[in-house]
Parts: C-alpha cells; structure tokens; sequence
C-alpha cells in the first residue's frame, strides 16, 4: 500500500466517476443547515499537477477530465464536477486536479468539517501543505483510515459522509474494505457511505460489490462505468464502481441523466458501458 501514488491516475475516467458522485452527495448535504463531516480513509495529496511527472508517465487525465474540459453540453452533474475543477485552473488551463477531499473543502462551510487518513508518508505531507490554512476545519492524520474510521464515528452533527476508497493494490484491502463498511455502519447507521472499488477480473474484485451488498445497510445504490472491454490477458483496470450505503433518493434520476453521455464520451471501444441498480427506501 505504501508504494502507491494516486498522482499516476489522477483525473482518468475513474476519478470522473468517483468525484462527479461525490459532489452530488455533498450539494444534498448542503440542502439543510445542519452540519456535516466528511471522512475519507485514504486520502491521497490533495491537489494533483497534471502536468508533473506521476501524472505525466500515462496521461490518464487524457481519457477522462481531459475529455469533458472544454465540452459546452455537459450534463447537470458533470457541469458541477468540470465547474469545479476549474476553479482550481483560473487561466483556463488544465493543470491542477482536485483529490476527494478539495472536491469536499470547496463544498464545504464554515460548520462542517473533514477528517482525513493519509499513511503514506510523501502524500501526507503534501496533503497537510495543501490544507496548511484550513485550520481547524480539517483534521489530518498520518493514520491507517481502515484503523482510524472507528474515531470518526458517529459525528456530534449525525450527519456525515465517508469516503472508502483505498488503492486495493493489497489483496486484504478486500475484505477490509467490506468489514470497514459494517463496523461503521454499526457505529452510525445513519451516515453516507461511498465505497469506491476498480473493475478488475480477479475475482477478489469481480465478488467486492455482492459482499458490499451483504452489509444491508436500509439503503444502497450501486453504479460502474467502464471505458472499455477488459483485457484478453486479464490485465487492467477496464472501469470502476462505487457503492453507496444510504444514498439520496435523488441520485438514481441524476445518474440516470448522466452515465449514457459519459459511456459515450469516454468509452474506448464497443465494451464501455454502465450499471446502475438500487434500493432506495
């Protein structure tokens, strides 16, 4: 795990679907003036420089923000997501990316609050540089996040969202991912959850999203885009997922109003598509 570095990926067609999703569930946090915390376990930099040497080996950013950048058509939700990139990009250039938790400070007001994990060391630095003036608002820790969630639950506002979302290069980051979902879910039943994971064809990952299901949180919502047809050699990440314990009831309309244009504008050849299938109370 600690050999990872989100930078490599930062803006591909996984982040599109991971960050266009999570801005969603913040804006409907936002809808009442009560306060919210925002988790994430493994919370990466911060900002991402497109243009620096992680991101610049494979160019994902290419096949995903990059696609959408200059696009006059897109969809509510992805008019959000690319808005707010840009801020980060005042000049109209694309250069710098948001990691989760900008996407959440940016969002955010004076009540709520962020508590990041972070254990690798470079990213943690880099993390605490990027939210050095926050100030109490948002809490770093050099800690394992799956450790660490425990502390974070249940918020004094009971309201809260958290982010899973580890880089799955360790096979036990599986079933720590699931039992992370359950403990918490004991712990504050009533949080948001979002558990992001890759499409990959090893079968750890192909059996994560019916193990998630088996939390029964009351309810859930499950969605994947993929950009292309997975490897004949097995290899490769050929799209991603999230799942979602107690999602807004409004979220299904807006995916459903937004995965076709996106499978359309990032799919790579005749296998991209989506999934998208819920239970909404």
């Amino acid at each position: 795990m600690l050999s990872y570095r989100h930078a490599f990926h930062a803006g591909n067609h996984a982040d599109v679907l991971k960050h266009t999703v999570l801005i969603a569930l913040l804006d409907y946090l936002n809808q009442k003036d009560k306060p919210w915390l925002f988790v994430d376990s493994h919370a990466g930099a911060g900002i991402y420089d497109l243009q620096g040497e992680y991101a610049r080996k494979n160019a994902e950013y290419e096949g995903g923000i990059g696609r959408l950048w200059e696009r006059t058509d897109l969809p509510p939700l992805l008019a959000s997501y690319v808005e707010l990139v840009r801020g980060l990009n005042p000049e109209g250039r694309l250069r710098l990316y948001p990691g989760s938790p900008w996407c959440a400070r940016a969002r955010a007001r004076p009540s709520d609050r962020l508590r990041l994990f972070e254990l690798h060391g470079s990213d943690h630095r880099l993390l605490a540089s990027t939210f050095s003036e926050a100030g109490r608002q948002v809490k770093i820790e050099a800690a394992d996040g799956y450790d660490r969630l425990k502390s974070a639950l249940p918020p004094p506002s009971r309201r809260a969202l958290v982010l899973i979302d580890p880089p799955y290069e360790e096979k036990r980051d599986y079933p720590r991912t699931v039992e992370a979902l359950k403990d918490s879910l004991a712990r504050f039943p009533g949080g948001t959850y979002m558990v992001w994971y890759p499409l990959l064809q090893k079968p750890d990952a192909r059996q994560l999203p019916s193990r998630l299901k088996a939390a029964r949180p009351p309810g859930w919502l499950n969605v994947t885009l993929s950009v292309q047809s997975p490897a004949k050699d097995g290899f490769g990440m050929h799209g991603s997922g999230l799942y979602i314990a107690n999602p807004p009831w409004t979220l299904p309309a807006q995916l459903e109003a937004t995965l076709p244009w996106l499978v359309k504008t990032l799919g790579v050849d005749a296998g991209a598509g989506y999934t998208l299938e819920h239970e909404i109370p």
